[in-house]
């Protein structure tokens, strides 16, 4: 899995994240020191569009604003969402910056599974003004609940 990385000039984050999808913004001091010597592209988000990959992130994102749930989960401290994949019912914590912090795992046999960030290899955020992600959204007490009755994922302990 790779990213593709630019360093946009902006009136804000909040400019770069409703203009774009699927991107996020670092406003880390200490990160943003280290993309210096990255030699990234640098543009104006008016210029996005000379970019072909930029270009369809503007498009996605205006495609989006259109849509029912655009932007509702984005902002919050913590959002819970309920994601189908593989046979499998996945129950998400995730974080005010689109990562997850929490996830348990509903095997189709009933068992559940629990698991932390600190136990993945690599942590993507998701986009929480993407309005795929409204339908999906559960409750906390519902996930905390699952849980509360989880065992440890052994397929992420040492």
């Amino acid at each position: 899995m790779g990213g593709l990385s630019w360093w946009i000039w902006a009136d804000s984050a909040e400019q770069i994240v409703l203009t774009l999808a699927e991107v996020e913004v670092i406003t880390n001091p200490d990160a943003l020191a280290q993309a210096q010597e990255w030699g990234l592209d640098e543009l104006d988000l008016s210029e996005v569009d000379r970019d072909p990959a930029l270009r369809r992130m503007r498009a996605e994102r205006e495609q989006q604003r259109g849509l029912p749930g655009f932007g509702v989960l984005a902002g919050r401290e913590r959002v819970y969402l309920r994601r189908f994949h593989d046979g499998s019912t996945y129950l998400l914590e995730i974080g005010q910056d689109g990562r997850q912090l929490r996830q348990v795992e509903l095997k189709p046999d009933g068992t559940l599974l629990s698991s932390t960030m600190e136990g993945w290899p690599f942590n993507p955020p998701i986009d929480l003004h993407d309005p795929q992600y409204a339908p999906m959204e559960i409750g906390e007490r519902e996930f905390e609940d699952s849980w509360s009755r989880a065992v440890p994922d052994p397929s992420y302990e040492d």
